[in-house]
């Protein structure tokens, strides 16, 4: 059987008011490189990947293509101009892929510490399921609060898992899901959740508690912490 032409997108045009800094967190310079290197790595390493394409926002797309593209040699990757959310901006990411595109895997810019096992994981779901996501199972009890910050009930943890990225998906569908939500007016907290309202089952891949996504100044210090421990440049 014929591989699947896959392409990533990976959303980087956030603003990151959390993490309080001058510059977009994905190009904050973590142990001598920005932070979207670590993010772009295993992606360009897995063989059945075609093209990365990373959507930046106005003001960075020449340093992404100058300083992460261009200085460490990525094939695969090249840039669009995003929105002003996430979901706009992966949109733009769904329109600029190549006319062969079969399946997509979309990405946070700012989850570093993805490997090349949960992507391929990924992959491999997807080619039976269309549609994935992965996930951990939560560690922490979750309350529902109401609107005077009180605590309202308490879900059964067994039934809860925390989402990451990548998410993977059937190249026709998720476009489909977007351009749907645009029509209605969805906004969406992560791409999965446009098929969830249309009635399309995802299938969950299992994903590790080291895939964290970088908010705050915190969440550095671990990623330094695990660039060490891996010893990988």
């Amino acid at each position: 059987m014929k591989e699947p032409f896959i392409s990533v997108i990976i959303p980087a045009a956030g603003q990151s008011s959390r993490m309080q800094t001058a510059i977009n967190k994905q190009y904050l310079s973590v142990k001598g490189r920005p932070l979207l290197y670590y993010t772009l790595k295993p992606f360009e390493a897995i063989k059945g990947i075609d093209e990365i394409i990373v959507v930046t926002g106005k003001r960075e797309q020449k340093f992404c293509q100058k300083n992460v593209i261009n200085r460490y040699r990525f094939k695969k990757v090249k840039t669009v101009l995003g929105g002003n959310t996430r979901q706009a901006s992966v949109y733009a990411g769904l329109k600029a892929v190549d006319p062969r595109c079969q399946m997509v895997v979309i990405h946070d810019g700012a989850r570093p510490l993805v490997t090349e096992k949960i992507i391929v994981d990924s992959i491999e779901a997807t080619k039976i399921h269309k549609a994935t996501i992965v996930a951990v199972p939560a560690k922490n009890t979750i309350k529902m609060i109401k609107r005077e910050n009180l605590v309202d009930y308490t879900p059964n943890r067994n039934l809860m898992i925390e989402v990451q990225t990548p998410q993977t998906f059937d190249y026709s569908l998720i476009r489909h899901a977007h351009e749907k939500g645009l029509e209605e007016g969805t906004v969406a907290t992560d791409d999965a959740f446009l098929l969830e309202r249309l009635g399309y089952p995802i299938k969950i891949v299992r994903g590790h508690y080291n895939n964290i996504k970088i908010t705050t100044p915190e969440d550095l210090l671990v990623l330094e912490a695990m660039i060490d421990l891996k010893g990988n440049p």
